[in-house]
């Protein structure tokens, strides 16, 4: 089962509910991996801790135009809708960074004068943290696009020759970005289940909605998590009902998880309660009470 882990918006506690779900799930002898989607800025293994056993470059495919067989012609550039490719006079020039590596420009040429190279855009690192198996990937900066290195980290775990990680595990656990663009979108897809992370704020429901809208866009199966839950107002639970929404399990605003996270510990190993939580949590996913 894959499960990804989402906010509307940074700060609620999606790493931490995402770290300490994969870590509960490990403990209690289920396999687990844990795939930090948040390439941008990723931070899973600030608290995981992994020991890395393989890295690997992240590329994409980006066209290159053979000026021997360029006609001019100009079809390629028509033809992108990213505006990545220009004719200008005599030359077709490329803008790679604003290439999105779907192969239309080599399609569309007449004469065949392009194809396609890999360009690295990033890091790949696959390992594991104790019984938690690990990918994480890291976009080189000045990069524009995460998703092509997202699909690179939930790729580790396909199904092939050779997987970057031995086996499918039982329970795959998806950090993803914040908010609801596109590096979201491409790390949600394909998951069996999303959890949106909200805490009781003005700002929390607010991106809390966006995120429900794009779970429904996507007919994605989702329920709430709520951190930090007695502090603020009731305003969340009383969306929630009115949208008919699980609120999957609340955790409670206790120092003792803020004093954890800045020493870089995971929540569920140095708070029980939230480890109950987290237990909860699994309990409720694996009964299937979501409709």
């Amino acid at each position: 089962m894959r499960i990804a882990i989402a906010s509307g918006k940074g700060g609620t506690g999606k790493t931490t509910v995402a770290t300490s779900l994969a870590y509960t799930a490990a403990t209690d002898g289920r396999s687990a991996a844990y795939l930090d989607c948040d390439v941008e800025e990723p931070n899973g293994h600030l608290f995981l801790k992994p020991e890395i056993d393989r890295e690997q470059p992240i590329t994409k495919l980006i066209p290159v135009v053979d000026p021997a067989l360029c006609t001019h012609c100009a079809l390629c550039s028509r033809a992108c809708r990213y505006g990545a490719i220009a004719c200008v006079g005599e030359q077709t020039l490329i803008f790679t960074e604003l290439c999105h590596s779907c192969g239309g420009c080599m399609l569309t040429c007449p004469v065949g004068a392009i194809s396609e190279v890999p360009k690295p855009i990033g890091k790949l690192s696959v390992g594991s943290s104790g019984a938690v198996q690990f990918a994480g990937g890291v976009l080189d900066v000045g990069e524009a696009m995460s998703p092509p290195a997202i699909h690179a980290v939930k790729d580790a775990l396909k199904k092939g020759d050779s997987p970057l990680l031995p086996a499918e595990p039982d329970l795959t656990i998806l950090d993803c970005p914040p908010g609801t663009s596109c590096p979201v979108i491409a790390s949600v897809q394909g998951c069996d289940l999303l959890i949106l992370v909200t805490e009781p704020t003005p700002f929390g429901l607010n991106d809390l909605k966006l995120a429900v809208e794009m779970a429904r866009a996507l007919k994605l199966r989702f329920g709430v998590v709520v951190n930090r839950a007695d502090a603020g107002d009731r305003e969340v639970w009383e969306y929630c009902r009115r949208q008919r929404i699980d609120i999957l399990v609340e955790i409670p605003d206790d120092r003792a998880v803020a004093e954890a996270y800045s020493r870089g510990e995971l929540a569920a190993k140095a708070v029980p309660q939230v480890a109950e939580r987290m237990r909860e949590l699994l309990k409720t996913i694996e009964q299937g009470v979501l409709a």
